[in-house]
């Protein structure tokens, strides 16, 4: 990843907007839902959109979430043991996360972009797409969405 320097006039303001839409409280209650729908086995991330980043830019979290909502024996993405550590495997990580997300039903405009994880340019995307597929699988009621069914709208 190439080093970037300090964005100024429009670069700064579109990169300061992007960045007001992250949500605090909504990182939360993600963070309540992963844990509860894939197991304390994820850990959690330390607070703040560095954090929330971190934990989920080698794609395993995110995938383990997606498989988690599909019946044994039926799994979407295949989880590599140990995590994948070179950049480019774990790009191709939350690739597959991105594809099988969609395939649940994850509308194309609420699906990230990768470098808006892996790059940190939009972390607030990556929120809007937790979050669509939190709302997807308690939309769906087929008994593999666990949590409180009143973090997500229907």
């Amino acid at each position: 990843m190439a080093n970037k320097g300090p964005s100024y006039g429009l670069s700064r303001d579109v990169q300061s907007k992007i960045e007001k839409k992250y949500d605090d409280e909504l990182e939360e209650r993600l963070v309540e839902w992963i844990v509860a729908q894939c197991g304390a086995g994820v850990g959690r991330p330390e607070r703040g959109r560095l954090g929330f980043q971190v934990w989920l830019k080698n794609g395993v979290v995110l995938s383990e979430l997606v498989n988690s909502l599909y019946p044994e024996g039926s799994k979407p993405v295949k989880i590599p043991k140990p995590p994948p550590t070179m950049v480019f495997k774990q790009m191709e990580q939350v690739a597959q996360f991105l594809k099988a997300a969609e395939d649940y039903g994850v509308v194309k405009t609420d699906i990230f972009q990768t470098v808006d994880l892996f790059e940190g340019k939009d972390i607030a995307a990556v929120q809007r797409t937790v979050m669509a597929l939190g709302s997807l699988a308690v939309t769906k009621n087929d008994g593999h969405y666990r949590g409180d069914p009143s973090w997500f709208m229907k």
